[in-house]
């Protein structure tokens, strides 16, 4: 099982970014997935994450501007960021149960 998130990058204050976590080994539908973001010298922050039944919850510091969502047919999980601010620069990392993928980094500056 294995899962790679990418899509990160460099983007101005009030940008957006669509990162994707692909599944490898995983059926989505089956499990509650979930993204994370670590910033330096700050614990993983827990943000977003999506059920089984599609029910979707999200930290108080990013409701409103994210937005997870899931496409089973690609084996893929999504997470559109709109209205960056400098304090989301993290690495984002996706997870399922005990399975974490590898992060993709966001940095917002302007």
């Amino acid at each position: 099982v294995q899962l790679q998130a990418s899509g990160g990058g460099l983007v101005q204050p009030g940008g957006s970014l669509r990162l994707s976590c692909a599944a490898s080994g995983f059926t989505l539908e089956d499990y509650a997935i979930a993204w994370f973001r670590q910033a330096p010298g700050k614990e993983r922050e827990w943000i977003t994450s999506i059920t089984t039944g599609g029910t979707t919850n999200y930290a108080d510091s990013v409701k409103g501007r994210f937005t997870i969502s899931r496409d089973p047919a690609k084996k893929t999980v999504y997470l559109q960021m709109n209205d960056l601010k400098p304090e989301d620069t993290a690495v984002y990392i996706c997870n399922i149960g005990n399975c974490w993928g590898r992060g993709t980094q966001v940095t917002v500056s302007g």
